[in-house]
């Protein structure tokens, strides 16, 4: 088993010649990158080189060529590092390669899938080669899913200290939301669109929330495709686009860790469509949201409609929004539980950046230095991982620290 004490590197960062990859870079070196030996990896030494010259990184970052369809150069770069970084997706498409190398090598991994097929198809097969190895998979380290999954880790250890029990139901609910999703996060969706069209029998596991969590098979989760009246959020709620990887891996953190909060844990996600108190606004929205997205999974199914956004409409996976509309970007979640006596507690998430890419770059880097730096073999050894699992509040810490996040439970 290595434990990666003899690497050359601490982390490299797989993609970064792509937009959100020089994200990354750019983020890990304007923050120091808490010290660690860190170096770029893309196909093109050219255009590696003009990354670190455009971003003014030191030349003790390295330029390393390796191609995501090349497993002899994927092998030869992890073995290099402990821990690689890659933005490189849709995973289903570029992603088994890389992950398969860090599986078979030792050394850890941390991406921004939020592709529930092909995760489900990698969990199988990288769990073994992990265990062996003692490398650290860990998907989802961006918007989806770090503060979902760890908005509920935080709320349920603070109803521990505070109330002695976990809380059996927690909503999670997306109060802000300014910003855009990333080019990536669409082709991503693309491509688990003509997954499920190839193969409907995949549809099943798109719509268990439990698809994730290694063959458990938990209570009735709430519908939360409608619009709806929260009472606990005093609020009307319409669908959220990303509960449907979030919600999935929130129950595999639970089922990961021997499930602290129950066998019986029920989640809902969702968005506030209105301010608490607010009445037939909300509700006018929340119905509307819930049209708009049952008519957008209408048409995304049907394969002339995604051309046409594919050619016209939307951000490719290289594009995205300049610095100000990062950093005018915000989120805040809300995490609510009730205990079995009846008490509520409620967690408050916010981040101070766009949350497809000004966070996510911030999100996914700290996530690779909290498993290289903060969190020992011994408190996780190798697997398959989510960012709740893995980390739990030791990335609670260093992402309040760091990356501009915020934990609090409310007055």
């Amino acid at each position: 088993m290595n434990d990666g004490n003899d690497k050359e590197f601490d982390l490299i960062v797989f993609g970064a010649t792509g937009f959100t990859g020089r994200l990354v870079a750019e983020y890990l070196h304007l923050s120091g990158a808490a010290g660690a030996r860190w170096a770029i990896a893309g196909r093109s030494l050219d255009k590696l080189a003009a990354v670190r010259d455009e971003l003014h990184l030191p030349p003790a970052v390295a330029l390393l060529k390796a191609d995501a369809g090349d497993a002899a150069s994927l092998k030869a770069l992890v073995a290099r590092t402990r821990c690689v970084i890659t933005t490189v997706g849709p995973y289903q498409r570029h992603g088994e390669p890389l992950a398969t190398a860090c599986a078979e090598s030792g050394t850890d991994y941390v991406d921004l899938c939020g592709e529930p097929l092909w995760m489900a198809r990698m969990i199988d097969r990288l769990t073994p080669l992990a265990e062996r190895s003692g490398a650290r998979i860990v998907f989802s380290c961006g918007f989806d899913s770090i503060p979902f999954d760890l908005g509920v880790v935080y709320l349920q250890a603070e109803a521990q200290g505070r109330f002695g029990a976990p809380l059996p139901e927690v909503r999670g609910r997306v109060a802000k939301l300014k910003g855009t999703f990333s080019g990536g996060t669409f082709a991503s969706m693309m491509e688990t669109i003509e997954a499920v069209r190839r193969e409907p029998g995949l549809l099943k596991l798109m719509g268990n929330p439990f698809a994730l969590a290694g063959g458990f098979k938990g209570p009735r989760q709430p519908a939360d495709q409608g619009a709806d009246f929260d009472d606990w959020a005093d609020a009307w709620t319409g669908p959220f686009v990303m509960a449907t990887i979030n919600t999935k891996n929130v129950h595999r953190s639970n089922a990961l860790r021997g499930h602290p909060w129950g066998e019986g844990f029920v989640y809902s996600e969702k968005m506030l469509t209105g301010r608490p108190g607010q009445g037939d606004k909300g509700r006018r929205k929340a119905r509307a949201l819930a049209r708009f997205t049952r008519l957008q999974n209408l048409l995304l199914g049907f394969g002339p409609t995604r051309a046409l956004l594919r050619r016209f409409v939307l951000t490719q996976p290289g594009d995205g929004p300049d610095a100000a509309a990062r950093e005018a970007g915000r989120y805040e979640v809300w995490f609510t539980g009730r205990a079995a006596d009846g008490r509520m507690l409620r967690a408050v998430v916010k981040g101070d950046r766009d949350p497809g890419y000004g966070s996510t770059c911030k999100l996914i880097s700290e996530a690779a230095l909290c498993l290289v730096q903060d969190v020992g073999r011994d408190a996780t050894p190798g697997g398959v991982w989510t960012p709740g699992s893995a980390m739990g509040l030791a990335l609670v810490r260093r992402l309040q620290q760091r990356a501009g996040l915020s934990f609090e439970i409310a007055a």
